[in-house]
């Protein structure tokens, strides 16, 4: 999590989108999820004890006044638009709208399933994950909005909603926001995986040379960790059961859906090669692989590592946490087992190059643990093993294997579709 002073509520200023476009966002809120609105706000109380959810944006303490990275490091943040050149103004547009696209295009992924749980507290997190998504979405116009940007020529603020308020499912600007989720099991992952790319980037654009969109970040990191906790606890819960022969989701179940949403989540960093332009104009202080690398890492530890210690405390309770890394690796690399634990009882974090379709490693044939797959066949094979068996039958999976014949047989694939930072 970033530094405390970014995670005190005190610290935030509360404000409102103007008239026409609060009301254009409420109309989106009615018809892309009315009910379990207005359910969170009645049963809040029962669940949580902080105050109940409000649709405002809300803008933090900056950390520096100063700008912290790139050509313009130690001159004063830019407070306005207009202090802006016209390259940087664009760039800011665009890392909005990707980034309002992934809020609401989480809540419309999230609806698909939510229905399908059978834990009601889990249920709810996820309500409570969708309502905070929107409010992200909220501030994200709010900051546009707050700022005149007419010297490009247009109302950015009223043509981003314009943009955005038509997507569905598929029409995302980011690919990790267009698939469906088939089961529960991808309300939960999803959380653990892809709102943990939201953390990466909302920490690394607390340096944003922006003021304002600096002074949003921490407010949405505030509710960032509550959404991966959403995630990781219930596979946790779900690892353990699974390593004691119990519950409804399997071992195989869990690690096919890690392996579905993690390539996804690295492509969200956009090409390892790229990024440095951003970095420049101080609104990150990561280029894209340096972020990615971070990222997998994390999957690794903070994840993987996690729930392989759920799973070997079945076997001996007396495992330490720290120890517990160390085993589950030397399990799964030798396949011996340790204590009744074989390797088909952990997971594993897949290889950052497994299933890619955008950046450096795009279309490579590599198995799940990053090992190259010479024929089409054995490689597909291979996808159909490692993914699950709802995905494979659906519209994205096809995208992606008729983009890799074409791949393959030597024609060029558009890699349409804007990463964060380009």
């Amino acid at each position: 999590m970033t530094e405390k002073a970014w995670a005190s509520e005190k610290d935030f200023e509360v404000h409102t989108l103007p008239g026409r476009l609060h009301e254009r966002l409420l109309d989106w809120q009615r018809r892309n999820f009315a009910d379990e609105y207005d359910y969170l706000q009645k049963h809040w109380g029962d669940h949580y004890r902080q105050d109940p959810f409000r649709l405002v944006a809300k803008l933090g303490p900056l950390r520096s006044g100063a700008i912290e990275v790139g050509k313009f490091k130690g001159l004063p943040r830019f407070a306005r638009a207009a202090e802006l050149d016209d390259e940087m103004v664009l760039q800011v547009a665009k890392i909005i709208k990707a980034q309002c696209s992934t809020e609401l295009g989480s809540i419309q992924q999230h609806r698909e399933s939510l229905y399908k749980a059978q834990d009601p507290r889990m249920q709810f997190n996820v309500m409570r994950i969708m309502a905070e998504e929107f409010r992200h979405a909220y501030q994200m116009l709010f900051v546009l909005a707050q700022d005149d940007w007419t010297r490009v020529g247009h109302d950015l603020a009223q043509e981003t909603v314009e943009s955005l308020l038509g997507m569905r499912t598929g029409d995302h600007v980011l690919d990790a926001f267009n698939l469906f989720f088939d089961s529960f099991v991808d309300n939960v992952t999803f959380a653990a995986i892809i709102d943990r790319v939201g953390k990466y980037q909302l920490e690394m654009q607390l340096t944003f040379s922006y003021a304002p969109m600096a002074r949003s970040m921490g407010p949405m990191l505030y509710e960032e960790a509550f959404h991966m906790a959403s995630g990781v606890n219930p596979m946790r819960q779900w690892a353990a059961e699974a390593a004691r022969g119990e519950g409804n989701v399997s071992t195989a179940m869990l690690q096919r859906h890690i392996n579905k949403w993690t390539a996804r989540g690295l492509e969200m960093f956009g090409d390892e090669r790229g990024g440095k332009s951003v970095v420049d104009f101080g609104f990150k202080d990561m280029a894209n692989r340096e972020a990615s690398d971070r990222y997998a890492r994390e999957l690794k530890e903070e994840l993987v590592d996690t729930l392989n210690f759920e799973v070997l405390r079945v076997f001996d309770p007396s495992v330490g946490r720290e120890e517990a890394p160390a085993i589950a690796d030397r399990v799964l690399e030798t396949g011996d087992a340790w204590k009744g634990c074989g390797p088909d009882r952990l997971f594993l974090r897949p290889d950052p190059r497994f299933f890619r379709r955008r950046g450096e490693h795009a279309f490579e044939m590599r198995d799940v643990r990053g090992r190259p797959v010479a024929s089409l066949e054995d490689y597909l094979s291979s996808l159909r093993k490692a993914l699950p068996d709802a995905y494979i039958t659906g519209p994205d999976f096809k995208v992606y294997v008729d983009n890799l014949k074409k791949k393959l047989e030597g024609h060029e694939v558009s890699e349409a579709g804007l990463p964060f930072y380009g």
